[in-house]
């Protein structure tokens, strides 16, 4: 499991506002390549592991407004859950974000490229909370690009 905190210099609801779209993920979690809306609690994700491709669907699990964001993966070939917390700083100016990811195989032991993925994850963590507070403090998230999307489905932005 990847748990790292960081603070951000802006207030709680635009950090809040920022990090609660799972279809935003890809901004900034380097080895995501899409997420999806399903519906409002239900979003797909998908990247690729070596030479295989993995796809799965989460359900948000918490959604407290400015406090918590957390889901869990509902199936597919990879098992991910998170959580978010949002901390108020400095009178409200600042945030301290904490972010937990979780990844698992459902069954037996991971192949190399993935037992490679999940023990890489909490130093990619680390460098994808940095690229987020780059992009959300210089103001420039919602600018940023994601990658192309699949074929089969649509991204869909906030």
């Amino acid at each position: 499991m990847a748990h790292e905190r960081i603070e951000i210099d802006l207030p709680l609801a635009k950090v809040y506002e920022l990090l609660s779209n799972p279809v935003e993920f890809p901004k900034f979690l380097e080895r995501i390549d899409t997420v999806n809306r399903i519906n409002s609690q239900t979003f797909e994700y998908q990247t690729k592991i070596g030479s295989e491709e993995f796809r799965w669907t989460t359900n948000l699990i918490d959604n407290l407004r400015n406090t918590r964001f957390a889901w869990i993966t509902i199936n597919g070939n990879l098992n991910q859950t998170g959580t978010i917390r949002f901390t108020p700083l400095d009178n409200g100016e600042r945030t301290r974000v904490e972010f937990s990811l979780d990844y698992r195989t459902f069954f037996g032991e991971p192949t190399e490229d993935v037992a490679k993925f999940i023990e890489e994850s909490p130093a990619q963590l680390v460098k994808d909370l940095e690229k987020f507070k780059e992009l959300a403090e210089s103001g420039t998230f919602k600018e940023a690009q994601l990658e192309p999307t699949s074929e089969e489905g649509e991204e869909v932005t906030a």
